[in-house]
């Protein structure tokens, strides 16, 4: 019996090839759901297993959404990371894929993925009309299946190899080092074939509202036992304006006996700590391209 995977779908996009990536086809069953929330909640209400989500784009920066439903609606742990390049293409139907670019009259993807192809799009499809869809799958199935029209669609191969798409260009993103950071939460698991690239630990710290140069504090603990932190954002409480709490991402596992010594210390100045998860980090070419998506899975 396979084990239940949700992710925030459909099929054929980045966080599809992400799950597919941490969790092989082999051993577990990937449903797709409408949102993150869905995700979230479905995991934290034992409905599934393992999630996934995005949480982190080198580009567009935090997926704000994860990071506030983390915090304020589900308790569910981090379990894996996945660094995962993203590659836009420029894709139509087969009838049209010797067609000049300048007989395309609509670009369809998700706005994101348009938003990262921006300058792209200005030099290569000057003055083409752009329509919206909810993802860079839907907007590979609009394409695929309207072939009397001059469309093109945004998106991963994967969205391509599924509706059938021709490549007409590939890259076409603006900025070459685009990656998106997908977590996992649920229960804890190994990856069956990858080798981990390191280990980092995500806090949730609450400062003390007494406490002048608690930030400081807070940094010059983890700084004192040469712990690397790789990520400090500020989400606010919602409790009242200029109240917030601090994502810490830590190069180091939980148990680590600087780790330890500096989530002890911070607890000691008075700052609320939660353990989001302690977990391995991978990278997708390490793991590897996951089998062709198809119609027929």
């Amino acid at each position: 019996m396979r084990h239940p995977v949700a992710y925030l779908g459909p099929r054929g996009t980045f966080t599809h090839e992400a799950a597919r990536a941490l969790f092989p086809e082999t051993d577990y069953q990937h449903t797709p759901c409408d949102s993150i929330p869905d995700v979230l909640l479905a995991v934290d209400r034992g409905e599934f297993a393992h999630g996934v989500v995005p949480v982190e784009n080198a580009i567009e920066g935090s997926v704000n959404l994860t990071l506030d439903w983390l915090v304020h609606h589900v308790d569910v742990t981090l379990t894996a990371e996945l660094i995962h390049p993203i590659n836009q293409n420029l894709m139509t139907h087969p009838d049209h894929a010797h067609w000049p670019l300048s007989r395309f009259t609509r670009v369809l993807s998700h706005p994101q993925a348009v938003a990262q192809c921006r300058s792209h799009l200005r030099e290569a499809l000057p003055g083409v009309a752009v329509s919206y869809v909810d993802s860079t799958a839907e907007a590979a199935r609009r394409v695929a299946g309207h072939p009397e029209e001059a469309w093109v669609a945004i998106g991963p191969q994967s969205s391509g190899r599924l509706y059938g798409l021709r490549i007409l260009e590939s890259g076409i993103q603006d900025y070459p080092n685009n990656f998106t950071r997908f977590i996992s939460v649920g229960r804890p698991w190994t990856h069956p074939t990858a080798a981990a690239v390191g280990w980092k630990t995500t806090l949730l710290i609450t400062l003390p509202s007494d406490f002048p140069g608690a930030l400081h504090r807070v940094l010059a603990s983890f700084a004192d036992r040469k712990i690397n932190l790789s990520r400090i954002e500020s989400r606010p409480t919602k409790k009242r304006l200029g109240t917030y709490y601090f994502f810490i991402d830590a190069e180091e596992g939980l148990d680590h006996p600087g780790m330890v010594k500096a989530v002890a210390d911070v607890e000691h100045w008075g700052c609320q700590v939660r353990r989001l998860g302690s977990y391995p980090c991978y990278t997708f070419d390490k793991i590897g391209d996951p089998r062709p998506v198809d119609n027929g899975r």
